[in-house]
């Protein structure tokens, strides 16, 4: 599983031009799986991103996660992730899971995260045309990939 978590001021996901979720101050998890991903994956990346300090104390440091903070968290599937682009300018996305793997892991990512950050976490519509709007805090941007543990 890879995950981009953005460190925002707000985001919120839009469908047909309704508003589905929206979060003010938190984290913003684009999340994409994986042929081969598991639940072990899942419950690393939602422990990893539960307890990430990249939020700032009262000196400036970065030093308090978003359960710290009491910030908001929405998650948004995004098969994109896995892409691979060795081979010319059209990316592939062989990589990706389908959705008989992807869904589940996905919605067991989102109830693990909730479970470690003690609060909910909304959603994006999982293969739905969604408008992604945010406003990066910093910007801070982390990937992290549950294969390379790094």
């Amino acid at each position: 599983m890879r995950l981009v978590i953005q460190r925002v001021r707000h985001a919120s996901v839009t469908i047909d031009g309704n508003k589905v979720s929206e979060i003010g101050q938190g984290l913003l998890v684009l999340v994409g799986v994986e042929n081969g991903d598991t639940e072990e994956d899942a419950k690393w990346l939602a422990s990893k991103t539960a307890g990430m300090r990249i939020f700032d104390d009262e000196n400036g440091v970065m030093n308090r996660s978003v359960v710290d903070i009491d910030g908001g968290l929405l998650a948004v599937s995004q098969f994109t992730l896995t892409a691979s682009t060795r081979k010319g300018n059209r990316p592939s996305y062989i990589r990706a899971a389908g959705h008989e793997l992807a869904i589940p892991l996905y919605e067991r990512y989102c109830d693990l995260l909730s479970s470690d950050a003690g609060r909910p976490v909304l959603k994006g519509v999982f293969g739905a045309d969604m408008k992604v709007d945010l406003l990066n805090d910093g910007p801070v941007t982390i990937i992290i990939d549950s294969r390379l543990k790094e």
